[in-house]
């Protein structure tokens, strides 16, 4: 079977810092091509892979100024789109601007929907000649039919584990109202712990008035966007993540992220966090501050050896590999 992905091109595939969508479709390729699947990765040139590399986008238009992203998402998609005939699937994951063109895909088309960005784009889906996946069955619109649901899956060994933890709290992902960072600075306040904020600022009004009053290097910490390596030591060196959405979050990788390490979770009861905490096991679901301060008390109580283990079973890379072969397979049955 040869597969092609096509992936987002606003960062590189990996991302060196941020680009969650750009992880998972580096996640999969690699492990596709590993179990000797014939993978053609449609991303940034500048991206590394061990599948075969192709596309027409330089880098990252996030990371160029120079390059506009409206104008390179449409040359990478029809570059890609030109070369369809050529696989036995296209799986896209770069949204909905390829369904809107899936008309002219002269390969099967499976779409992986990371998340909608709003009820406004759902004509584009509508219209499509594509099959869906999931990432969380509260991610799926009611307007849709899919094919399953997939879990996100990380890279374990990248993810090792730390059985002491930390005292500190860890808040992880974009700044932006959606994803509650002043409830964290104010859940870590309350509880009386120190709190290291780390994401890229997606927000800017947001952040200076909201969270960057509040960052004095002591009891409030502003890393920025951190790479792999110190992502895994500054969550496995943390007591929990605090993650008080305000938003239905489709999924949340520094979630599972946290959990691999031994680092239980405190998130709010929103979007797919039931789905992928374990209460009790993994962390607490939690409703408001209070609550979530009550639950960082508490929170030694968690077993981290016991944490790492239900999340390693539930959300490695491998397992989220396995699952796209079996719908690949039934789609070419």
């Amino acid at each position: 079977m040869k597969i092609a992905l096509l992936g987002p091109v606003a960062w590189r595939t990996p991302p060196l810092h941020y680009g969650p969508w750009e992880l998972i479709t580096s996640l999969l390729a690699e492990g596709l091509t590993a179990r000797g699947v014939d993978v053609t990765l449609f991303a940034t040139l500048d991206s590394v892979t061990k599948a075969a590399l192709d596309g027409v986008c330089p880098s990252g238009y996030e990371e160029s100024p120079e390059l506009d992203g409206r104008v390179w998402e449409a040359l990478h998609i029809a570059y890609a789109l030109e070369r369809s005939g050529d696989f036995d699937l296209v799986h896209n994951h770069l949204d909905w601007l390829p369904l809107a063109f899936s008309g002219h895909c002269r390969a099967p088309m499976l779409t992986t929907v990371h998340g909608f960005s709003g009820q406004n784009i759902l004509p584009a889906y509508r219209r499509a000649r594509s099959h869906f996946v999931s990432i969380s069955d509260a991610d799926r619109s009611p307007d849709l039919d899919y094919v399953g649901t997939v879990y996100h899956g990380v890279d374990l060994d990248g993810l090792p584990f730390d059985p002491a933890g930390g005292e500190d709290l860890v808040c992880f992902g974009r700044i932006h109202p959606d994803k509650g960072t002043h409830n964290a600075i104010e859940i870590a306040r309350k509880a009386g712990r120190r709190l290291t904020l780390c994401g890229i600022v997606q927000d800017r009004r947001y952040f200076a008035e909201r969270v960057e009053p509040h960052i004095d290097g002591e009891r409030v910490v502003y890393l920025g966007s951190v790479g792999p390596a110190d992502r895994a030591r500054i969550l496995g060196g943390s007591a929990a993540l605090l993650h008080p959405i305000l938003f239905a979050e489709p999924f949340g990788l520094s979630v599972v992220e946290s959990m691999v390490c031994g680092t239980p979770v405190v998130a709010y009861r929103k979007g797919s966090m039931p789905e992928v905490v374990d209460e009790g096991v993994t962390g607490h679901l939690v409703d408001d501050v209070d609550q979530a301060v009550a639950a960082v008390a508490g929170i030694d109580l968690l077993d981290r050896a016991a944490c790492r283990a239900r999340a390693r079973a539930r959300f490695g890379a491998d397992r989220m590999v396995e699952d796209y072969l079996r719908i690949y397979r039934e789609l070419g049955s």
